[in-house]
């Protein structure tokens, strides 16, 4: 199975990472193309893997051709690609808004098996989550083929396209959301004396360990959080300012113009 990427930025770092270190592939069967020379020669000492100088290269070698450019230069990269992608090639795009029916339209290739995926950048530390959708012509061994390779760096799931915009919200966009929780976190510890960088590691492993509770028991978030909250003492005191100041409703909003700024991309 030979894997390739177009687009050597931070995610398909990522990504090829996780799957080189599941050993799902070998580095022989994983080749990639940048827009610089540097970032080949820098991915080549990195991982040992392929690279081409051009993403026509790229998309004939491979078995599964991942799109891993920013949404505003996918129709040129299409353009580039589109007659040298081999007709059994699974196709799957990263970037955020471009639908099924875009991609299609843009390849202009019926038969090409194509399959859209949302990742985050916890996928850099082997924790990503990841959104995958496919039309209805798309083998299902084809689809679990993909989801497996998304899996290798984190956990992934199967949705439906129409909440693809809502993954974006809730998931791809959402680790800088967490980051400006972290850093306001810090910045109160900071504001009471504590040192900044051991206010970052005290509010970020607060988050990992958090996180990791909710997952690990499968307990609802409020029950986790009612479990902190003892009467009349200080996380209550605390949970009240934060619904005080309207911490849910923020970020509710949020979410929410993620998702519609998503849908017009």
């Amino acid at each position: 199975m030979k894997i390739g990427f177009i687009g050597l930025g931070n995610m398909a770092d990522a990504m090829i990472g996780g799957m080189l270190g599941k050993q799902l592939v070998t580095a022989g069967e994983m080749a990639g193309s940048a827009r610089t020379a540097a970032t080949l020669e820098k991915m080549r000492e990195k991982y040992g893997m392929v690279t081409f100088e051009d993403n026509c290269g790229t998309a004939a070698w491979a078995d599964i051709l991942f799109l891993a450019v920013k949404p505003v230069f996918l129709p040129e990269v299409i353009a580039q690609i589109k007659d040298a992608v081999r007709p059994e090639t699974i196709v799957v795009s990263i970037a955020a808004g471009k639908t099924l029916a875009f991609l299609k339209e843009a390849f202009g290739r019926p038969e090409l098996k194509i399959v859209r995926c949302m990742p985050n950048t916890p996928a850099l530390v082997l924790e990503g989550c990841t959104g995958v959708c496919a039309d209805s012509d798309v083998p299902a061994k084809d689809l679990e083929t993909v989801v497996s390779l998304m899996q290798s760096f984190g956990r992934a799931s199967i949705v439906p396209e129409r909440l693809m915009d809502v993954v974006v919200g809730v998931s791809g966009s959402s680790p800088a959301y967490v980051f400006l929780f972290i850093e306001a976190m810090a910045d109160g510890a900071v504001a009471a004396g504590m040192p900044r960088a051991q206010a970052y590691e005290f509010a970020a492993q607060s988050v990992l360990g958090s996180a990791k509770l909710m997952l690990e028991t499968g307990l609802h978030p409020g029950v986790l959080k009612d479990m902190v909250c003892s009467p009349g003492g200080t996380t209550i005191e605390a949970v009240r300012v934060l619904e005080e100041k309207g911490l849910r409703a923020a970020v509710i909003d949020a979410v929410g113009a993620c998702i519609e700024k998503s849908k017009r991309l």
